[in-house]
């Protein structure tokens, strides 16, 4: 929001000499934010006076254009020029050469003498061209940096003006005003207005207020006016779309004169361009009351004005002379010949107020805020109208508005208003909050007085009522932000003074700190991480082709999933049931852009569509859910549990000249589910696996030992490498994490230690080549005893000396005894035993 201070000035205490950032620095002590200063003399400096054209040579050049060689007056006849500079002539009459031709003699024009400087850094100075010594320049509004019409020079008769020669042209136009613009929140519309920023500026700076809506004088009830008709048959959550509709109407106006300085100059520091004098009355109202109003032709009316909703198919061509396909949730302001606006957003073009308009039907309503946002979003229409509507507006302004646009129409536009209007309609309840005597200083942190309490928020325009343990208070109309306690202790804070809130932090209450799986998930991705991998977060938002691939290890079965209602690209409409997908495209897009050797990782949720999703309706807004109500909304969501995934391309480590670095391959993947598991406290349980996703040969199932499949760990399918663009033998895992949490022992016990040595023994076994090397480590880990502190598969070997469709699988087996040094024989002894077992399951020969 920008505020031009000369009109701030008008309702509020702001000091003569304050300037654009003194203002910003007292409305940031209330909650608002800094954004830009805007002053026209940053770019623009004097002389630039008030010049009259005595005359006006043509002269045709050899270039083919035509120029003026004007003599204009820029001193009173019979006055001394005062001013002084290179080219500034003593006579008070200068030489100027100007191209333009919208002009005669005895115009009084714009004169930018010597000296001035112009937006862009434009220098003026005297020059010869064309055969003369220019000495000046007859400014454009364009050239002035106050418009974008560049057809010809600015004529102060044209815009209503007729001052004196020599008047500093700058104050007339408005020049030396200055605006501050502040970041206004979404809760806080009531600031888009110069009626709320000069209310808060107020109360940043301890002075008085003037409500600018107290300066209007409205009739307390209009009838007989306009006929006009709420119609709201399908209100979004049962609120209708307009509870007020006010409509006045102002006849024989004379919609083609200029727009006063004054006001042009307010609207173009606002942010506002001037467009024609009824528009710009609307804006300059909406700016100053943050009230949103309208201007129809009234002779382009027929009919009621009925305000419902679109039916299906039907169209409006906007102001902005677009045809829009309207949607039945659009509120509509629309007469007998069909919609002529959509409400709250953006006028239709049939009805536009033009320059040959005499008669005008004046709007201000009030819609709801839903039905506005929705609509806006729903046809790209940005508008100032539909952000105040979006964010709230003061109900009780709507007929106050209305006035002031009436009044200044038959001030500046010499019309005549009607004693009739329309105002129809009904006021919603005023909201009352019970606050409790002591929850602000709770909720805050400060022992607020009764006084601050009771000051602070009757300066927000509240009714505060003393009641036996607290207070009760009526926010006020324009406040629709404030419906509970908590948002009253805010307000206490914020206008007591954030710099009286300690900076102390408050004492944690004992017992809390991380759940469990918080705790579970913290260690998995700092082990990750310790292990060299790099976390990532991809979008969770996938293709069904990604879903079906990676989401079911049977190819060409169809994974359920949740599809988007309003997906940011139609290509990854669904919600993703697998992490793999957004890794491998994290690595492919890093890999097209030179990084070879990665090794990333991601935890994320999973969504998991169950047999119920969703709910039949929605719980309105502003009443709080039922328990039932609640635990309905639960039932409908979707499991998401947490998965951790992983992708290796390239090589484990930089090349260097005395190290040759390793491409990873399938058993660093199978390595990292292993960390995850080990850091839990689960078991793991490995085995051949077949996922589509993954090698037909080089894939491992991870399961627990209840037989449960947590996740796929290997090589991945190389047609998919290829078909993303991928390294050859690139390899990943996905492990559900949150079955190993479910899985994982509430407490870890550590393994005692024994403190005797250990005794090492090798064995390799020859099996058929189909046999799992795991199913036989596990057979040996079984037969070996209590004896057996680890056994580990070194080498695989087929070949020479093996049995065709037979392989050798060599183990290191490590014994040791917690009460004593074990001998070799009973070493031997329990690999004997782990041996047999592995020969009765699978027929293994020692080799």
């Amino acid at each position: 929001m920008r505020i031009p201070l000369s009109w701030l000035r008008e309702f509020a205490q702001v000091p003569a000499d304050a300037t654009a950032e003194d203002v910003m620095a007292d409305l940031v002590k209330v909650g608002f934010e800094e954004e830009e200063v805007h002053r026209p003399t940053d770019e623009l400096s004097g002389p630039i006076v008030v010049g009259q054209v005595l005359s006006l040579v043509k002269e045709p050049q050899s270039n083919g254009k035509t120029i003026n060689w004007c003599q204009v007056r820029v001193v009173p006849e019979g006055q001394e020029q005062t001013l002084t500079g290179d080219g500034i002539d003593p006579s008070g009459v200068q030489g100027i050469i100007c191209g333009a031709h919208n002009f005669v003699e005895g115009d009084k024009v714009v004169v930018t003498l010597p000296g001035a400087v112009l937006p862009g850094n434009f220098r003026i100075s005297a020059r010869k061209t064309y055969g003369h010594l220019s000495a000046g320049m007859i400014a454009s509004v364009r050239e002035l940096g106050i418009g974008d019409d560049h057809d010809g020079i600015l004529v102060l008769s044209r815009i209503g003006l007729d001052p004196e020669i020599g008047t500093d042209a700058m104050e007339l136009l408005g020049l030396y005003d200055q605006a501050a613009e502040i970041n206004v929140t979404p809760d806080r519309g009531y600031a888009f207005s110069i009626r709320g920023v000069a209310r808060e500026y107020a109360h940043a700076t301890g002075t008085s207020f003037v409500d600018p809506a107290s300066k209007v004088t409205a009739p307390a009830t209009l009838q007989g006016g306009y006929g006009v008709k709420l119609n709201d048959d399908a209100p979004i959550y049962g609120k209708p779309g307009c509870d007020r509709f006010v409509a006045r109407t102002v006849r024989g106006v004379d919609a083609s004169r200029p727009t006063p300085p004054w006001m042009s100059s307010r609207l173009r520091l606002a942010g506002i361009r001037s467009i024609s004098l009824p528009v710009d009355i609307s804006n300059y109202v909406m700016l100053e009351l943050g009230q949103p109003n309208h201007c129809y032709d009234l002779d382009k009316l027929s009919g009621d004005i009925v305000v419902r909703r679109a039916v299906t198919g039907e169209k409006i061509t906007t102001l902005d002379d677009k045809e829009r396909t309207l949607d039945v949730e659009d509120l509509l302001i629309t007469d007998d010949s069909g919609a002529i606006g959509i409400a709250g957003v953006m006028g239709g073009a049939h009805t536009e107020v033009s320059d040959s308009t005499t008669n005008i039907l004046v709007e201000a309503a009030h819609f709801d805020e839903v039905s506005i946002a929705r609509s806006r979003r729903r046809h790209k229409l940005p508008s100032e109208a539909s952000k105040r509507f979006e964010r709230g507006v003061d109900w009780h302004v709507a007929n106050v508005a209305a006035q002031r646009v009436v009044d200044l129409l038959v001030e500046l536009a010499g019309g005549t208003a009607d004693e009739a209007g329309t105002d129809v309609g009904t006021a919603p309840h005023a909201v009352t909050i019970e606050l409790p005597a002591e929850f602000a200083a709770a909720r805050i942190g400060i022992d607020f007085t009764d006084q601050q309490i009771t000051s602070s928020l009757e300066d927000l325009g509240a009714v505060v009522e003393k009641t036996a343990t607290g207070y009760r208070v009526t926010a006020p109309s324009w406040r629709n932000d404030l419906e509970t306690k908590e948002d009253l202790s805010e307000e206490i804070a914020r206008l007591v003074g954030y710099d009286n809130i300690p900076s102390t932090l408050p004492v944690a209450p004992p017992g809390r700190g991380l759940s469990r799986s918080q705790q579970q998930k913290r260690r998995v991705v700092q082990a990750l991480a310790d292990a060299g991998l790099t976390e990532v977060l991809s979008y969770p938002f996938v293709s069904k082709a990604a879903n079906d691939t990676f989401g079911v290890a049977e190819e060409g079965a169809e994974r359920p999933a949740l599809k988007l209602a309003n997906p940011i690209s139609e290509e990854n409409g669904y919600l993703r049931t697998s992490i793999l997908p957004g890794l491998i495209e994290v690595a492919r897009r890093n890999h097209s852009r030179g990084f070879r050797d990665l090794a990333l990782y991601e935890a994320g949720s999973v969504f998991l569509p169950g047999e119920k999703l969703g709910t039949e309706s929605i719980p309105p807004l502003g009443v709080k859910p039922s328990d039932e109500v609640l635990d309905a909304l639960y039932d409908g969501v979707p499991p998401q549990p947490l998965h951790v995934g992983a992708v290796l391309t390239g090589h484990d480590s930089p090349a260097a000249a005395t190290h040759q670095p390793r491409a990873w391959d399938w058993a660093d993947a199978l390595d990292i589910a292993r960390l995850i598991s080990d850091v839990l406290g689960v078991e793991l349980v490995v085995s051949q696996g077949s996922h589509q996703a993954f090698h037909p040969g080089r894939a491992a199932e991870l399961s627990l030992r209840n037989g449960d499949v947590v996740g796929y760990a290997g090589e991945l399918h190389p047609k998919l490498l290829a078909a993303h663009d991928m390294p050859a033998r690139s390899v990943a895992l996905e492990v559900n994490v949150e079955a190993l949490f479910e899985a994982a022992a509430d407490v870890i016990v550590a393994k005692h230690i024994s403190g005797f040595p250990v005794a090492t023994q090798d064995v390799a076994l020859v099996v058929p080549q189909d046999v799992p090397a795991d199913q036989v480590l596990a057979a040996l880990r079984e037969g070996a005893g209590e004896l057996l502190e680890d056994v580990a598969l070194f080498d695989v070997y087929a070949g020479p000396g093996i049995d065709e469709g037979k392989k050798s699988l060599a183990f290191g087996l490590r014994f040791r005894a917690d009460d004593r040094t074990l001998t070799a024989d009973e070493a031997s002894e329990a690999r004997a035993a782990a041996v047999a077992v592995a020969a009765e399951r699978f027929g293994a020969v020692q080799r």
